[in-house]
């Protein structure tokens, strides 16, 4: 190919380029965001089994990784000139993401500080397993947009589950909390356990976002 021809196809890709922008993958990124909720939520069990300063601070350090892919997923999001999928969806997604990621966070966070100063029970370790398990389905879910968006739908079922089956294990553990007689053990362990009912929130709207991204594909 000639000198001219080359650079006539350069500038060709160029100006094609500046009018139809190189689409992000979307997909990818929300895979890898999704990852990284499901590897914090795991390390949140590992920390309410041990209770180990090593464990709080990996969980320290993911929550730093996750706000790192949130930025950069949402600076990917607002430069982008099209999206696969509606731009809402995946704002919302990215979000309710990362706030789940912080839950686990506040979380380790607050159980080691000095006003709370607090070991995890059973309860906390049970719904810390449900979170895991419903982050993981999610996870599995936008993993499989790009390729088999259908087959989504049973991984948000998965996680709608594991979301209720934390909500149940919420109200068991207030109401054995609420027949203490220590008011201050009342208040340490009542707000340890509403975060994670939070968080379980958070994790209701990644699902909930799910399936409406695969119902919009399919």
């Amino acid at each position: 190919m000639s000198n001219a021809a080359t650079a006539s196809t350069s500038l060709t890709r160029r100006i094609l380029h500046r009018v139809f922008p190189k689409v992000p993958n979307f997909f990818a990124l929300l895979a890898e965001q999704s990852a990284q909720v499901g590897h914090s939520a795991s390390l949140l069990v590992d920390y309410m089994g041990s209770g180990t300063a090593d464990v709080a601070k990996r969980i320290v350090d993911a929550e730093y990784e996750g706000d790192r892919l949130k930025v950069r997923n949402l600076t990917l999001l607002n430069e982008a000139f099209s999206t696969p999928i509606d731009r809402e969806d995946l704002h919302r997604a990215i979000i309710n993401l990362d706030e789940i990621v912080n839950s686990c966070k506040t979380i380790v966070v607050e159980m080691d500080s000095d006003v709370l100063a607090l070991k995890a029970d059973k309860y906390c370790l049970e719904m810390a397993v449900c979170l895991k398990d419903g982050a993981e389905a999610v996870a599995a879910g936008y993993g499989r947009l790009a390729s088999d968006p259908k087959a989504g739908r049973a991984d948000a079922e998965k996680s709608d589950k594991a979301v209720r089956n934390l909500t149940r294990t919420h109200r068991r553990a207030l109401a054995e909390l609420f027949n203490d007689n220590d008011f201050h053990n009342i208040f340490r362990r009542k707000e340890i356990y509403n975060q994670l009912l939070r968080a379980g929130d958070r994790l209701n709207i990644c699902n909930s976002t799910l399936l409406d991204i695969v119902v919009k594909l399919c």
